[in-house]
């Protein structure tokens, strides 16, 4: 059976519950092995495994079990391994980037920054600063609506400057809060969403960068922002695991090995 990794930790981690499930159903007992000054958070892995709800969260849980005590580097979810061997292998031939990375997070979480426009809001501001688009808006009204032609140029011209607006937001809000962190991170654009930005938070500037979420929210009521955080630093733990999406097949954890992130 394989072995399905969590996450790595220092080997002087603080123990984690005897009585903590991990995936699976049923859920399999969650395990430490340990190598050296370092080690891994696992389970055994289902035959067969799905992104189901179920063990998402399974996931998420130990993962959030094992940052209550301290820093740690998250897999993704679908980080698995041939055995318990390959694992402490990999922990002793790969201790030195793993330690550096556990250095670099200590003291600190993920907060994950997504956003989108109030449809409304941002439409006013469009025909406030846009003179051409307020007019032509103003003239098909006028005509009663306007040619079919001129309907279509109004949402043309709408749908540019609406784009245009998201990239300028986007940019916006990275600027706004980058300073307030250690480091940020693009994640994949998604429908719905102008900016989806990972930030790399010092446990003692946390109250600080919420705070200036919400002075950005305040400032900007056309923008619509979600904060979901503070998360283990998914963004910052660079492993071929990590950068794949979750619910496909990640690689082995034999095969991550983790880099400085600069970002």
């Amino acid at each position: 059976m394989s072995t399905y990794v969590y996450g790595i930790v220092r080997a002087s981690h603080p123990s984690l519950r005897e009585d903590l499930d991990g995936i699976g159903d049923p859920p399999r007992p969650v395990r430490v092995l340990r190598e050296g000054e370092l080690a891994a958070i696992v389970s055994d892995a289902p035959d067969q495994l799905r992104p189901k709800r179920r063990d998402l969260l399974a996931h998420q849980r130990v993962l959030a079990e094992a940052g209550a005590g301290g820093v740690v580097l998250p897999m993704r979810f679908g980080s698995a391994s041939p055995d318990d061997d390959t694992v402490t292998t990999v922990l002793a031939e790969r201790a030195e980037p793993f330690l550096e990375r556990l250095r670099a997070l200590d003291g600190t979480a993920e907060y994950n920054i997504k956003a989108n426009h109030d449809e409304e809001a941002v439409l006013r501001l469009i025909m406030a600063d846009h003179d051409d688009i307020r007019s032509l808006a103003e003239a098909n009204r006028e005509a009663g609506g306007g040619t079919q032609e001129q309907k279509i140029r109004l949402g043309e011209m709408i749908t540019a400057a609406v784009q245009a607006r998201e990239a300028t937001d986007a940019e916006l809000l990275r600027q706004t809060l980058e300073p307030r962190a250690k480091a940020v991170s693009s994640g994949p654009q998604s429908t719905g969403w102008l900016a989806n930005l990972s930030f790399l938070v010092g446990s003692d500037s946390a109250e600080q960068f919420l705070a200036a979420v919400e002075d950005c929210r305040q400032e900007h009521p056309h923008l619509e922002l979600r904060v979901n955080g503070p998360l283990p630093p998914y963004s910052f733990v660079d492993t071929p695991a990590s950068q794949q999406a979750e619910g496909g097949t990640a690689e082995a954890f034999g095969a991550a090995t983790p880099q400085p992130t600069n970002r």
